[in-house]
């Protein structure tokens, strides 16, 4: 599995937050801080946008960090991702995101 599957599945590496980070995008931070604070009714800036990988050791954003519940209870359980738990299927969590991004369950499962 490649390092920068995220836990739930998603690909780190088309998350607008790394490529802002990795390519030291400010536009791009700006744009993510705006819709993201509008799709979750926070107060997220655009320094808040800073990611190197939900698996990876370095800088997070602030909810992938300590607010994401999927991260959280995967890292409890050791898991690489929650695509080794045996509830997976069952998962409220995991399941919003797999019905957003069906490409996600694809990641888990290789």
């Amino acid at each position: 599995m490649r390092k920068l599957i995220a836990y739930c599945g998603l690909d780190c590496e088309t998350c607008d937050a790394y490529l802002a980070t990795m390519h030291d995008d400010q536009p791009l931070r700006e744009k993510t801080a705006k819709l993201w604070a509008e799709l979750n009714h926070a107060p997220i800036l655009p320094e808040h946008i800073i990611c190197e990988g939900c698996r990876m050791d370095g800088r997070k954003t602030v909810y992938c960090e300590s607010l994401c519940e999927i991260r959280q209870c995967a890292m409890k359980k050791g898991l690489a991702t929650c695509g080794g738990c045996p509830s997976l299927e069952q998962c409220p969590a995991v399941g919003a995101i797999l019905a957003h991004d069906p490409g996600a369950l694809k990641n888990l499962r290789e």
